[in-house]
């Protein structure tokens, strides 16, 4: 593949030491030419450590260059959107793509979230775990409705008929990234780059990805005060 296609992982972490080397694992596997940027958010797990290991190359990620895996080491925990404006600085392919190192999205969906950009049919892919047949955990309904309902309040705002803006797989063309101006630290980053999106006009076209999410005693994140903090994004991006 050539580097004119060259694909772009920008990888936000906190506190994922155990699933990281598997993350990359997984992304190393996928049949893209990569460069992988990986962002410590402050991590206090032994991530860091990891790292440094990985940058002096005392650890290897089998399939990965170690001249194409770029670190950058954030000395506080400023949040997923702060981590992303930090990471896509470092970008230099063709197209981006974020991927979480929790191991809630599969690398393997890659080439399905590409196919709609390399075709030149779409300048944005979002990945979607509500629509089409791919598997994904059931887990909590509350969460499902604040999923929807952040969506909605979007779309009304974007006037776009997203079914999953709050995913966190999100390809683009990287020639976009200059164009998003993004303020938020924390999640609501996902909301406020669905907002830049539209108002770039930029074609955005929707995908079926596998999800296999995980309980708040398994590690995640996201709480009802991001979801706050979401709907603060959606009105400020449409009206400020």
């Amino acid at each position: 593949m050539s580097n004119e296609i060259l694909l772009s992982v920008v990888i936000p972490v906190f506190n994922e030491r155990e699933n990281l080397p598997v993350t990359l694992a997984l992304v190393a596997a996928t049949p893209h030419e990569k460069e992988v940027i990986i962002v410590d958010d402050g991590s206090t797990d032994g991530t860091r450590e990891y790292l440094d290991s990985l940058q002096t190359g005392k650890e290897k990620v089998k399939g990965l260059d170690s001249s194409r895996i770029h670190i950058i080491f954030q000395q506080c925990n400023g949040g997923k959107g702060s981590a992303l404006r930090s990471g896509f600085k470092l970008v230099k392919g063709r197209f981006a793509l974020i991927q979480d190192a929790d191991l809630e999205y599969d690398p393997a969906d890659y080439p399905a979230l590409l196919a709609p950009l390399i075709a030149g049919r779409a300048d944005v892919v979002y990945g979607t775990r509500l629509a089409g047949g791919a598997p994904h955990r059931v887990l909590f309904f509350w969460h499902s409705i604040g999923n929807g309902l952040l969506t909605v309040l979007s779309n009304m705002m974007t006037n776009l008929n997203l079914t999953d803006m709050e995913t966190g797989y999100k390809a683009f063309r990287s020639d976009l990234i200059p164009r998003l101006k993004l303020t938020s630290n924390r999640f609501g980053v996902e909301p406020e780059i669905t907002a830049r999106f539209a108002q770039l006009k930029a074609r955005i076209y929707e995908v079926p990805i596998a999800y296999h999410g995980r309980t708040y005693a398994e590690g995640k994140k996201v709480s009802w005060r991001d979801g706050f903090a979401a709907i603060w994004y959606i009105f400020k991006s449409r009206f400020f």
